[in-house]
Formats: C-alpha cells, sequence, structure tokens
C-alpha cells in the first residue's frame, strides 16, 4: 500500500491508473522521484510528509514536518463539537493549537453560521493552515499567531473553544518511535505528564468563554480521569466523556459557570 500512494504521488496518478497500466515503463525523472520517497519511507519517514497531505473528514489537507498529522482519532472532537454548535445558528469558536487548521476549517464548512477563529504559537504551522483554509473555507477563519489565550481579547468571548494540545509525557518513549520521530516534539509533549499544556488552557479559558460556553479537548486514551479532576479543580462543570473508536476515553467536554447539572 505505501508502495503504491508514493508511485501514485510520483507519477501524479490515482490507482485506477495503476491497475490499467501495470506495463508502463516510468520515465527518469518519475523514477528517481519515487526511490528518492521509497528511500525515506523505509527509514521511517511519514507517508503524509512524503506526500504532502493527509485525508481528514474526507477532506485532502497539506501537511508539512512543521505540523502534527492529523488522525482518525481527531475527528472525535469534530463530532462532538457539531452536537454542540447547531446547524444553521450563529456561534463564536476558537480553535487552539490549530496546526494544520483541520479542526477549525472542518468546523468552519460543516457549520457556515459560525464565526471561527484559529491559533498557534508556531508561525510555520499558521502558514500551512492558512493554505488549507484558502483551499477548502475561503475567507472563513480568523488566524492568530499566539501563545494558547495571551492574545485574545476577554471582552470577545467564545461560545465553544476546540484543541487538540501536546499531551504526551516527555519521558513518553512512544516519542523516539514510528512516525512521531518527525513530527514536532512541541505539538506533542507536555511535561512529565503529559497535562502541562491541557492545565493552562482549562486556567485561562474560563476567562474567554460565555457564560454557558463550552471547553472541547482531546486528550491521551489514560487521561480522562485527571483531566475530569483537573477541571473540577477549575471549577468547570457538566463534564462528560467520549470514546473514539478504539474505545478509549479520548475528548472531554465541560462547561464554566454554570450548575452542576
Amino acid at each position: 500500500m505505501d508502495a503504491e500512494i508514493l508511485l501514485m504521488h510520483a507519477l501524479g496518478v490515482n490507482r485506477s491508473y495503476l491497475r490499467a497500466w501495470p506495463e508502463r515503463a516510468l520515465q527518469e525523472n518519475a523514477l528517481a522521484r519515487f526511490e528518492q520517497a521509497v528511500g525515506l519511507r523505509q527509514k521511517g519517514h511519514p507517508i503524509a510528509y512524503l506526500i504532502g497531505e493527509r485525508e481528514f473528514w474526507s477532506r485532502r489537507f497539506i501537511v508539512t514536518p512543521d505540523v502534527l498529522i492529523p488522525r482518525p482519532a481527531s475527528e472525535l472532537l469534530v463530532e462532538q463539537a457539531l452536537e454542540l454548535l447547531k446547524d444553521h445558528q450563529p456561534a463564536e469558536l476558537l480553535d487552539l493549537g490549530t496546526g494544520s487548521g483541520v479542526l477549525a476549517i472542518t468546523l468552519a464548512v460543516e457549520r457556515p453560521k459560525i464565526s471561527v477563529t484559529a491559533i498557534d504559537h508556531a508561525p510555520e504551522a499558521l502558514e500551512i493552515a492558512r493554505q488549507n483554509a484558502e483551499r477548502i473555507a475561503p475567507n472563513k477563519i480568523c488566524f492568530i499567531l499566539s501563545n494558547w489565550l495571551e492574545a485574545c481579547d476577554p471582552k470577545k468571548p467564545f461560545d465553544l473553544i476546540v484543541s487538540n494540545p501536546p499531551y504526551i509525557s516527555d519521558q513518553d518513549p512512544h516519542l523516539t518511535q514510528g512516525d512521531l520521530r518527525f513530527e514536532p516534539r512541541r505539538a506533542l509533549a507536555s511535561g512529565k505528564e503529559g497535562l502541562d499544556d491541557l492545565r493552562i488552557i482549562m486556567r485561562d479559558a474560563r476567562k474567554y468563554l460565555k457564560p454557558h460556553g463550552s471547553l472541547l479537548l482531546e486528550h491521551g486514551y489514560r487521561q480522562a480521569p485527571q483531566v475530569a479532576a483537573l477541571l473540577q479543580q477549575f471549577g468547570y462543570r457538566a463534564i462528560t466523556h467520549a470514546k473514539d473508536l478504539e474505545g478509549h476515553w479520548r475528548c472531554t467536554m465541560a462547561r464554566y459557570g454554570t450548575s452542576p447539572t
């Protein structure tokens, strides 16, 4: 499968072309591109970085080593956000740590009435997100360079703040394995327990949520109890969890300033 994907990319064709012309010889420049890509893949480089794109929510997004590779587990965040954002109803949405922009862009397209702001602290990541927005959701998203919520205005709060922040422990051995070796570490690791950035977001988001506004977070599959405990410490209520396709508690939603019921 990897070889087919790399060959399609080198030739600029789809899979049906490979099936229809199996005997066709590659031209030298295409062969060179293919062999280079295969060599990098053999060294472990992710397919998404080699072909420069990854599918998310049935759309193709540009990805580079400056951003995380979108993963199916994060589509759960989209599902949960769509339940909170009613169709044809205006709302203010903030995507924290937008990376390639998949969350902000997908939600902007699926809920065209909402106003979307996307934040990242890395200029390189914001540039990729802007490129994706120009292709998929032009003129629908406001991009801001900021370290989490520092550049936001508390006088302009949000109905929903969504984030897929770094949540892996700095000491997790998986950081030296597989695709994670090649992805930006700043977007993966977050302190000894992997909770440093989640804690910052929970603490600061309270000032930027409207009454009855919601905070929706992706986290590690074993972190749901810790995330819930931290949310309670910061005064959040109505805390609920959602499972990914593998049955793991992968994201948590909470409200601030509402009653426990």
